[in-house]
């Protein structure tokens, strides 16, 4: 009996230190390089996040403005890139005219003078609007956007045009597969080096479109997102990388983070080789809203030489912090 207890005391010390050996970020090469980072919505008026719903009006909750920047606009993606944004994050919409709207809401009714679902506008009636009629700060009291936001609300064209060069993480706001074939027919009217500067995420019908129909494209849902963490915990240390890992874009929570396989660097080089882009997002709370990486405390919790993507909703601070 004692024989077998050391024997099989044995093959667990071997086994724990083969998985040791085969996850520790100590033995792992270093990913060279600086972090990207991916500015949210480009420079963006902030707001207050507490209980925030799907519906909840944010225009109307806007912090005491820092800037004159309005988000999803070119002026705000300018200032993003300038501000050290690697990638810009932008929302769209399809329209009853044929373009893509960029454009946060579901509805008009909260940020412009318009009213309606977004999607049922034509993109000629939506250049009309206003786009920063609904901003207050002080309960309705003041609007200090009011009458400068006419006609700013850009098409997914415009704005591919006018930044020819850079990358882009462009979101989906519905679960309509037909939005990801319309937004496929435009990503494949562009050549593989600019498709290869765009990532898409959204909802998961739409996503499995745009995947299927424009493979090349790195995409996140909320399908793959879950499935490639959970997975990854579950028998990542194997070396193995789930389906749901292979050619995408993943987030990681910062207070997640520290405990994935191999973290930082095998972990990352374990996604690199897998085709996919890693950015690392405020800490998870238990509910479908995380914020960025948005103040130095958050950016110390990540190593001192790490090289991957940083997700924050304010490029201004964190780009400087990184620079």
């Amino acid at each position: 009996m004692g024989r077998k207890l050391l024997i099989c005391a044995a093959t667990v010390a071997v086994a724990g230190t083969g998985i040791y050996l085969n996850n520790t970020s100590l033995l792992a090469e270093h990913r060279p390089g600086k972090p990207e980072l991916l500015a949210h919505r480009g420079i963006a008026q902030r707001f207050d996040e507490t209980d925030l719903k799907n519906d909840t009006c944010t225009a109307a909750r806007m912090l005491p403005p820092k800037h004159d920047y309005l988000e999803n606009t070119i002026p705000s993606m300018q200032a993003g890139f300038a501000a050290g944004a690697d990638i810009v994050e932008i929302d769209v919409h399809p329209t009853t005219d044929g373009e893509f709207a960029v454009f946060h809401d579901w509805t008009l009714d909260c940020r412009t003078d318009g009213h309606g679902v977004t999607r049922e506008h034509s993109m000629a009636e939506m250049k009309t609007l206003d786009i920063g009629y609904g901003y207050t700060a002080d309960g309705g009291k003041t609007f200090p956007f009011r009458g400068k936001g006419i006609g700013m609300m850009p098409t997914l064209a415009e704005v591919l045009s006018a930044f020819p060069d850079r990358r882009f993480l462009i979101n989906v706001k519905s679960r309509d597969p037909s939005e990801g074939e319309k937004l496929a027919a435009v990503l494949n009217g562009l050549s593989s080096e600019r498709r290869a500067e765009i990532i898409v995420y959204g909802g998961d019908e739409p996503i499995d479109m745009v995947r299927r129909l424009v493979p090349d494209i790195r995409t996140a849902s909320r399908k793959s997102l879950k499935g490639c963490l959970l997975g990854y915990i579950g028998y990542g240390w194997t070396g193995l990388m789930p389906e749901d890992c292979k050619h995408r874009m993943m987030l990681v929570p910062v207070n997640i983070a520290p405990w994935l396989w191999g973290w930082p660097d095998r972990f990352l080089n374990r996604m690199e080789d897998a085709g996919t882009e890693v950015f690392v997002i405020g800490p998870y709370r238990g509910s479908d809203f995380s914020t960025g990486i948005d103040d130095p405390a958050q950016l110390a919790r990540l190593p001192q030489d790490y090289a991957a993507g940083i997700w924050t909703n304010e490029i201004e601070a964190i780009g400087k912090l990184v620079k």
